[in-house]
């Protein structure tokens, strides 16, 4: 997985005539390997990296930040890193790292009310549509949680459908499983 993370430095120097520079960090966790991106005040993404279309999500995101990686701890990143650390040791439950939503106003709107799912807690996808006061658009909201850009952090591993199954996640039901149970333990 470094390898990858290291192409993904790499491809970033396409992006090298613009001004904007994040960093990026590689993470190990229990349920694998995961990058941290962020500027010196904020957390852009936080994705594991053997992911479904992994390296298309970091160009795509490059090119909408119109940025640059570089490969330097900032405070969020040290922050994330303490803070992943302490989530999976189980003493952890609230993220206090400073984050900076990319996407679409109902994106952010969607994110936003994923961090208000309380530890251990679950929602469906229609409960989630109803918090935001959109009742009818839980499969907009469906979306709008697939192309969550801070995994575990905006927790969209709490959301399942509304017949009690886990539904689908980004990094694999096999992680979201893991992620639920362990935080139910807790």
């Amino acid at each position: 997985m470094k390898d990858i993370f290291s192409h993904i430095i790499k491809v970033s120097s396409q992006y090298s005539a613009h001004h904007t520079r994040l960093n990026a960090a590689y993470l190990d966790t229990p349920l694998g390997p995961m990058i941290a991106i962020a500027d010196e005040t904020a957390l852009y993404l936080l994705e594991f990296m053997d992911r479904k279309a992994f390296e298309q999500k970091i160009i795509r995101f490059l090119q909408k930040t119109k940025s640059k990686l570089i490969t330097e701890i900032t405070k969020p990143i040290g922050s994330i890193r303490e803070e992943l650390i302490n989530y999976f040791n189980g003493t952890l439950k609230n993220f206090k790292t400073p984050i900076h939503y990319l996407g679409s106003p109902f994106q952010q709107k969607v994110w936003q009310a994923l961090t208000k799912i309380s530890y251990g807690k679950t929602k469906s996808y229609l409960q989630l549509a109803e918090t935001i006061g959109k009742p009818t658009a839980f499969r907009a909201v469906a979306q709008a949680n697939s192309t969550n850009p801070l995994a575990i952090i905006v927790p969209c591993h709490r959301v399942i459908n509304a017949n009690g199954n886990l539904g689908g996640y980004a990094a694999g039901i096999i992680r979201k499983k893991w992620l639920l149970e362990h935080e139910a333990k807790i």
